[in-house]
């Protein structure tokens, strides 16, 4: 079983291809579509998926995975090709979100525990019965004047732990998501409060994983990059959290990991990138770094498909772009002089 795990993690990390987050909620998506005055239907969140991957192209070539819903897991596009085969096509692994959201932990601390591990193996099962060749759970960590707590931190770790067992078992494999969120209440942390909470939700979350049995060279990690809180007077440079972010990660995650697939977390489109180029001109990492992203990938080609099929192809233009930027970034070859000639 790890040799089969091991092998679709290196799949995901193959060099200069990254991980395309696109299993927004119904909710997330409609927040998404409202903004550009679309109503949430099944049949426009089926044309946007249809839209990002039949990017043939920047699928082939810079996305390694997919991170669906279950709802697209089970999708056709327009013309009734089941979306795992466009995905197959693209030789493209598809995902699964498995998490049923995060939701607020008992007491006044302002914090989060991710829900769903109830029938989770029998998801899991069906998941695999799919195609499903990894998922994704997400444990979303707080900082304000008194979070996170001890306790907020091990309960996320240990559901992540059981998660990841859980998907080993049904042989997807596990990303482990624990994300340090920057834009919280107040959000007005510095990078090296992230720092120390980001280290310290690491060294929980593998310890829960190896007490739970999971084989790490089975598993990829999906983790927050080291930033200053949204509202905080701190601006690091591009190196900096370039620097802080791989010192954090070398302290805390061990060398048996295939690799690292950063989230955006709320940075601009050009900000992710830049700071994934820059880790990755950092030497002497024991895992590859590269992207899982959502938002940054997708921003720009959101806009310019505006709902209507007849913009795929310039929509398709903007998603290859941003994809191939990332790809650079994840060789760390990725430069603002590229991105702005490309």
């Amino acid at each position: 079983m790890s040799k089969s795990l091991n092998a679709i993690a290196q799949k995901l990390m193959t060099p200069g291809q990254g991980i395309l987050a696109a299993d927004e909620s119904e909710g997330t998506i409609a927040k998404r579509f409202a903004k550009i005055n679309l109503p949430n239907t099944i049949d426009l969140r089926r044309d946007y998926r249809e839209m990002l991957f039949g990017a043939s192209d920047a699928m082939r070539n810079y996305v390694s995975g997919v991170i669906l819903t279950e709802e697209t897991l089970k999708q056709e596009a327009a013309d009734g090709t089941p979306f795992r085969a466009i995905l197959a096509d693209a030789d493209t692994i598809p995902g699964i979100k498995v998490d049923r959201g995060a939701f607020p932990m008992p007491g006044e601390t302002g914090e989060k525990i991710t829900e769903g591990l109830d029938g989770l193996r029998q998801r899991l099962a069906h998941y695999a019965e799919l195609g499903a060749g990894f998922a994704k759970w997400r444990a979303v960590i707080t900082i304000n004047d008194v979070a996170p707590t001890r306790n907020n931190i091990r309960a996320n770790a240990h559901a992540l732990a059981r998660y990841a067992i859980l998907c080993q078992e049904a042989g997807i494999v596990p990303v482990v998501e624990p994300e340090v969120v920057g834009d919280g209440d107040p959000g007005n942390h510095s990078l090296e409060r992230c720092a120390q909470v980001t280290g310290d939700v690491l060294e929980a979350t593998f310890k829960e994983l190896r007490l739970a049995g999971v084989d790490l060279a089975g598993m990829l990690l999906k983790p927050n990059m080291v930033l200053p809180g949204v509202n905080s007077r701190d601006r690091p440079s591009i190196e900096e959290v370039a620097r802080r972010t791989v010192e954090v990660l070398k302290e805390h995650v061990p060398a048996a990991v295939p690799g690292i697939a950063f989230l955006s977390g709320g940075q601009t489109d050009e900000e992710a990138t830049a700071h994934l180029s820059a880790m990755n001109r950092i030497s002497g990492k024991p895992w590859p770094l590269t992207f899982s992203y959502g938002r940054a990938l997708q921003n720009v080609a959101l806009r310019t498909w505006a709902g209507r099929r007849e913009n795929f192809s310039a929509a398709r233009a903007a998603f290859a772009h941003r994809a191939h930027m990332n790809s650079l970034a994840a060789l760390g070859e990725w430069s603002g002089d590229l991105d702005k000639a490309a």
